[in-house]
């Protein structure tokens, strides 16, 4: 259950920091465009799964809300989204240079508007993004991007170097903005998950349960448990291909070549596995409104295999010194840093921070197998390891549920009362860490307005931290260690 609380510009920061006191964290803030003024929604939640919204109205002939950028980081760049696709001014932001807007959108065009032109004129790119430059003897930059070599989403990295160390890296996104959020608008719930799906291609599931669950939580559906169950279960399997692949690229990083083809057969005997359990090698299709649906439960036979064999990887690999020694103390962000970047998933548990959705906001009885993995060190052997190991408590939550699932492939039953319930919010700790939705229905039951967060919306800041005086050839390393997706922050 929520709580809404409306609040006015001079008590908004008092409320907010309050609760950050209190144990929350901002997970989201949501820009709405109403009949006669603008709406910003903080939604806060806390680990015993208490969640509450704050409601700040603004007019619409100069929208304006008070920055809270100095009272919480990731606050602060929510608030610069939402001036770019909204137009709403955040007074007094220490840095309100754009962040999703590039140099070629029209000036005045705010995408996410009611009058919005869904065709505009774009203008030349001619402009350049305000980056900081470095200057000094022997420092030099090296831009990289944004069309990469390999088959990755456009992004720009700009670094600030002496010799080989990096002094300063900064990261422009947002080339592809798709317009996903505007894409829900206007649509039945049903017909919102083949959208959800695609948000972040490699996190179908984490994303679309997020939605879902989002829905049922605005229209009052009850899910039956061995559904959340199944559910979970495909959330584990999700996780577990993800991370496999991620393992072994992490050890071709450093020119082990060998663990990264035993990582990719074991990906792929995943992913078959995958298309054998949903229809889908990204599980798509198993996640529906009410409940979840699939072809065959996974063979816990192999499930069980693929760990064993990844746990064999993974001790090949921390065995070899040159190995241990490349991930050991490369790119290194301390747990005050994750803490005050608002980070999530398992950034942030390599840093120490111990949060997760699947214990914080359980929605699935997840049995004794379950346990939250932390690392301290921040560094790229710490997400190393906290990824290893919960590839071995994935596959032992997932091989619990089948067994306890009894053969149970699903049911799907959607109902619920429109008058009582219209915005829902759903937290999902997807493989990457906490996704957040939050939707809003008319009073048609059709979507009016649906906020997505990808935990990669908090990590990706993180990276540049993490990246200061570490090496040119660890780049790759350390971006591969925080692996954030760029589709799931380019909305």
């Amino acid at each position: 259950m929520t709580t809404i609380f409306d609040v006015t510009a001079a008590t908004l920061a008092e409320e907010v920091e309050g609760r950050l006191r209190d144990g929350y964290r901002v997970a989201l803030v949501a820009g709405h465009e109403d009949e006669d003024c603008f709406r910003v929604v903080y939604v806060l939640v806390r680990a015993d799964d208490d969640r509450c919204e704050l409601v700040l109205r603004t007019g619409k002939e100069q929208p304006m809300i008070p920055s809270l950028a100095a009272v919480d980081y990731g606050t602060g760049r929510f608030e610069r989204e939402i001036r770019d696709l909204f137009g709403i001014t955040p007074t007094g932001h220490p840095l309100p240079a754009r962040l999703v807007r590039h140099g070629h959108w029209p000036r005045g065009w705010y995408p996410m508007r009611r009058d919005a032109d869904p065709e505009p004129s774009f203008e030349p790119d001619i402009g350049s993004f305000p980056f900081l430059e470095v200057a000094g003897e022997g420092v030099y930059e090296i831009p990289v991007g944004p069309v990469h070599a390999g088959l990755i989403e456009p992004a720009h990295f700009r670094f600030s170097v002496v010799g080989e160390t990096i002094l300063r890296m900064k990261a422009r996104l947002w080339f592809v903005h798709r317009g996903i959020e505007k894409l829900f608008e206007g649509r039945r719930p049903a017909d919102g998950i083949e959208l959800a799906e695609r948000i972040s291609g490699d996190t179908a599931v984490g994303h679309t349960l997020a939605f879902v669950m989002a829905v049922e939580s605005a229209l009052g559906v009850e899910v039956a448990d061995a559904d959340r169950l199944l559910r979970a279960a495909l959330l584990e399997l999700e996780r577990m291909h993800n991370h496999v692949a991620d393992l072994g690229a992490l050890a071709n990083d450093v020119g082990y070549a060998i663990i990264n083809a035993h990582a990719l057969r074991l990906r792929e005997t995943l992913l078959r596995l995958n298309k054998q359990t949903t229809g889908h090698r990204l599980l798509r299709g198993g996640i529906a409104v009410g409940g979840a649906r699939v072809q065959a439960l996974p063979d816990v036979d192999v499930v069980a295999s693929v760990a064993a064999e990844v746990a064999e990887l993974v001790d090949l690999t921390l065995a070899n010194s040159t190995v241990r020694d490349r991930f050991t103390g490369t790119a290194t962000l301390g747990h005050d840093e994750a803490l005050g970047l608002g980070t999530l998933g398992y950034v942030a548990r390599a840093s120490g921070r111990d949060l997760d959705a699947r214990r914080d906001h359980p929605f699935a009885d997840l049995g004794e197998h379950f346990s939250v993995v932390v690392e301290t060190e921040g560094d790229v052997l710490s997400r190393y390891l906290v990824r290893s190991r919960e590839v071995a408590v994935s596959a032992a939550v997932l091989t619990d549920a089948i067994r306890r699932l009894e053969g149970h492939q699903g049911t799907v039953a959607a109902g619920g009362d429109l008058a009582w319930h219209t915005t829902g919010l759903g937290l999902v700790e997807g493989w990457r860490g906490t996704i957040a939705h939050r939707i809003e229905l008319d009073a048609n039951g059709v979507l009016s307005r649906v906020k997505v967060v990808d935990p990669s919306f908090f990590n990706w800041p993180a990276l540049p931290v993490a990246l200061a005086d570490t090496i040119v050839p660890d780049f790759p390393l350390a971006n591969k260690s925080f692996n954030q997706s760029y589709a799931g922050n380019d909305l």
